[in-house]
């Protein structure tokens, strides 16, 4: 039986010997690509290509892609461990073409490797096929040149209530490269329920889709319309996990060689000898998930592709003790995982500490989060009189504190109590439908700038030259002329400006003629073309037109400085803090960098200063700033630092200062690391869970970032009179002094409490035995008030008070009831009431409630009011 890891390998040689570049998998974060929340299909790393704003040096590739669906548009996570073939993470093997073959040769590919006595030799009679019921193209390859019968060939239709929206029809999205596609099912046999595709029966497991082959054909415009790609290309999708269960004779994905592994090693971590528990499936497949997420970058959060992080490890967290977990044990499952995805975990492996640091942390704050869930939902409860919890309750403490649903239904049940679950399920459906509204992984593909040629990037060497404009754009629309006060964005054959990429913002500066002038704002890739992007300010210009083209030197030499100190600081960072130190994020511009990185304990003033230090002396050491082109295997064999989940073409430029720092970079730089002058940290910050940020700046600017310190500090010396020697003590020796003036203070007000607490005994009245106060003390803090409740409660034994004062336009009101009264009176409903006369809020316990209002000529009749209707309740008491 071949294992999950020969038959990935098996795909990619097969395709190999058909011509076919082995692209390696990209990162689950797709790369500049706003439609996606994850990589969740082979051929998200190729959508340029296929878009035609990008070309590689090859025309057929091969891959076997790392996806996700478990947010967005795909999202499976509920699924996940309860079906024979959902999952949070999976691999798709892919073959493609680029305008290379078509139809043709993508169908007997297929049926070469599925049924070939050499490679999957999958039995013929076991398979059948789909096709669009339009595209006789592929139902003739399929019939006269493979010899399927006609019978097992099944024409799908618009079967999803529109034109082209079809099971056979595949899009990208609701603009850009589409076409008819072409699914291969095999059959499990007769003794598993299930119908063909079409069928009534489709969705049994019976007849399960390996393999989808896609034929882009058509480019759909924002009016629906089809027009013909001008090179037809195929893209095709087999997922590795439905491949291996056919091939190695199960029927759930579950039960292959892989997930087997990951199941035993998560029973044996956590204790459990029964390996059919479903539990054990979820936290499998989570595993995967959670481990090359984090991997490529992606860090818990409480928001976008950390938010989804979060919640896959918690729900295999809250499996895991489901099963009877002790202790914390999820990270522990990373190195199995390592070991059984074998060569497809090199990512995976170069990052395991700080994978399974990252992991531990987060299961150890959800313990934290569950023991605080159970405390909340238990304060609820006691609420309840109808035996049952509100469905807006439960999606509270699911959405806010990150309790599970299951677990909120398992602790009721544990009380009789039952869950609103249509409730819950209604406030489920509102925050999806408000996450869909606000979503913005979407792009009309029709309006994107796309420009066949290439912009020659002379900006290395040159900051000014004569260049001819090839293309303008307005609105995503090529025209052939502009006029003046006209924005618009030139496409120059050649240019000194640098595009923004890389964390480097683009250059601004001007397009002129002797009688135009075209001001740019910004600079920006539109695949293999530079756009600049601004105003015509004076003059025409039209295609064909001789500009010559200078960026802002001043601008762009200050970019240069923040670039190159941004190479320094990483270097710096990962020898201070350690090699687990990546990049996360970057930002340079004119005034300062930003550099966000890994690392999960906060950095201390000592370390930051040994960072700044670091840098410092490599600028003094003056080195030459190298940039050589290379070979990418080279450039890695050097060590040469790559961000993960870019993408690199094949030659690519190293950029080396001394011995400190070797880095894949096409940004601009000073010539030697003296050019930078002088670097200041500005701040640092912790922005997600495991991501610090440091902010600096560099030459003059960090210059003057240091006078304005020294400026500060020559004020803070005045205002203490002292000099700068002294201000430590002299600080120290004034926060001594209002600690003690607040002291005093504090003592003051309980003894004015006291004083005008015994004042209010007089304006206590009896009713039926029970004690009543109302009244309104002036010039009284509110946290005052509830010393003097508590006094008050004390002297009187059984009673209620009704507190309220009056600072800066604003009330404060303060009901105290004594315990044997909490029964008949309660408090917070005595004070939310009043609260609701004055134009205010509040609440608290049966026993003290507080509430804050602002309608100060509400006040004396509505305390009125609550004397009138307490005492009437006193008497019924």
């Amino acid at each position: 039986m071949k294992s999950t890891a020969e038959i990935r390998q098996m795909f990619l040689d097969f395709f190999h010997s058909k011509g076919h570049e082995v692209v390696a998998s990209s990162s689950l974060v797709p790369h500049n690509d706003p439609t996606l929340l994850f990589t969740n299909a082979g051929m998200n790393q190729f959508k340029d290509v296929f878009l035609g704003m990008d070309k590689r040096s090859y025309s057929r590739a091969t891959t076997a892609q790392r996806c996700v669906r478990a947010g967005g548009k795909h999202n499976d996570l509920d699924n996940v461990g309860y079906t024979a073939r959902h999952h949070t993470f999976f691999e798709m093997l892919g073959n493609f073409s680029f305008g290379d073959y078509f139809k043709r040769d993508a169908i007997h590919f297929a049926w070469e490797l599925l049924t070939g006595e050499g490679w999957f030799n999958l039995p013929k009679e076991r398979l059948l096929v789909t096709v669009y019921a339009t595209d006789d193209e592929a139902y003739n390859i399929w019939a006269n040149e493979i010899g399927i019968p006609q019978e097992k060939i099944i024409r799908i239709g618009d079967n999803k209530g529109a034109p082209y929206a079809s099971d056979n029809f595949w899009q990208m999205g609701d603009t850009g490269p589409c076409g008819p596609c072409s699914e291969i099912f095999y059959d499990h046999g007769n003794h598993i329920w299930g119908g063909p595709p079409g069928s009534p029966e489709e969705d049994g497991d019976r007849f399960i889709e390996i393999w989808n082959i896609v034929f882009m054909q058509f480019n759909r415009l924002s009016d629906g319309s089809m027009e013909p790609l001008p090179k037809p290309s195929v893209d095709t999708g087999m997922g590795l996990e439905r491949i291996s269960a056919v091939l190695q004779h199960v029927n759930s994905n579950y039960e292959i060689d892989l997930f087997k592994t990951l199941i035993q090693n998560t029973a044996k971590v956590i204790g459990i000898s029964d390996l059919q528990n479903k539990s054990l499936r979820v936290i499998a497949d989570h595993i995967r998930s959670c481990a090359f997420l984090i991997a490529d970058g992606v860090l818990p959060s409480n928001e976008g592709r950390g938010y989804v992080l979060r919640r896959i490890i918690r729900r295999a967290v809250r499996h895991g003790h489901m099963l009877g977990a002790k202790e914390v044990f999820f990270y522990k499952l990373v190195q199995p995982l390592i070991c059984v995805m074998e060569s497809a975990a090199s990512q995976l492996t170069k990052n395991q500490k700080q994978v399974e640091e990252t992991l531990k942390v987060e299961e150890e704050q959800f313990l934290k989060t569950l023991e605080r869930g159970l405390l909340l939902l238990d304060q609820e409860l006691i609420k309840i009189t109808d035996n049952q919890l509100s469905g807006d309750i439960a999606f509270k403490l699911y959405d806010t504190y990150g309790f599970p649903f299951d677990l909120t239904a398992d602790v009721c049940r544990e009380k009789n109590i039952t869950v609103d679950e249509a409730g819950f399920n209604r406030c489920m459906e509102q925050q999806r439908r408000r996450s869909r509204e606000s979503d913005n992984f979407s792009v009309d593909y029709s309006t994107t700038i796309q420009f066949d040629g290439q912009t020659e990037f002379l900006g290395y060497e040159q900051d000014e030259l004569m260049a001819t404009v090839v293309a303008i754009f307005q609105q995503g629309k090529q025209v052939e002329a502009i006029k003046q006060g006209d924005e618009a964005v030139i496409i120059l054959d050649k240019t000194p400006f640098y595009g923004e990429s890389g964390g480097q913002v683009g250059d601004k500066g001007m397009l002129t003629t002797a009688e135009t002038r075209f001001n740019v704002e910004d600079s920006q890739k539109y695949g293999k073309n530079i756009g600049h992007i601004g105003k015509l300010s004076q003059g025409h210009l039209t295609v064909g037109d001789k500009v010559a083209a200078a960026i802002d030197s001043e601008l762009r030499a200050r970019i240069r400085r923040n670039h190159s100190a941004t190479h320094l600081l990483q270097a710096a960072l990962q020898r201070i803090l350690g090699d687990h130190v990546q990049q996360k994020g970057s930002l340079v511009n004119d005034s300062y960098l930003r550099f966000d990185f890994s690392h999960l304990q906060s950095i201390s003033l000592e370390q930051l200063q040994q960072i700044e230090n670091l840098v410092n002396q490599q600028i003094r050491r003056n080195y030459p700033v190298s940039i050589e082109l290379m070979p990418i295997d080279e450039a890695r064999n050097r060590g040469a630092m790559a961000l993960f989940g870019e993408k690199y073409e094949d030659i690519v430029r190293v950029l080396t200062m001394g011995d400190f720092s070797i880095e894949l970079c096409g940004g601009t730089h000073v010539i030697r690391t003296g050019d930078i002058g002088f670097f200041k940290i500005i701040s640092e910050s912790s922005i997600a869970s495991g991501v610090r940020r440091i902010e600096a700046t560099t030459g003059q600017m960090a210059l003057d970032h240091a006078h304005r310190d020294d400026k500060r500090l020559s004020d803070v010396m005045s205002l203490l009179k002292v000099d700068k020697n002294n201000i430590v003590t002299r600080l120290s020796m004034l926060m001594e002094q209002m600690k003690s003036f607040e002291k005093s203070i504090e003592q003051l007000k309980s003894q004015q409490a006291a004083q005008e607490s015994a004042q209010l005994l007089n304006k206590v009245v009896t009713i039926n035995n029970i004690k009543l106060l109302v009244a309104q003390i002036d010039n009284t803090e509110a946290k005052v008030l509830r010393e003097m409740i508590d006094g008050l409660k004390n002297q009187l034994k059984s009673g209620v008070i009704v507190l309220a004062t009056i600072n800066e336009d604003k009330i404060s009101l303060a009901v105290g009831v004594t315990k044997d009264l909490t029964d008949q009176i309660k408090a917070g409903v005595l004070v939310s009431q009043l609260a609701g006369k004055i134009g205010g809020k509040g609440g608290g316990r049966p026993d003290f409630a507080q509430a804050g209002g602002s309608d100060i000529s509400a006040l004396p009749e509505a305390l009125s009011l609550m004397k009138n209707e307490l005492g009437e309740k006193l008497k019924a008491i």
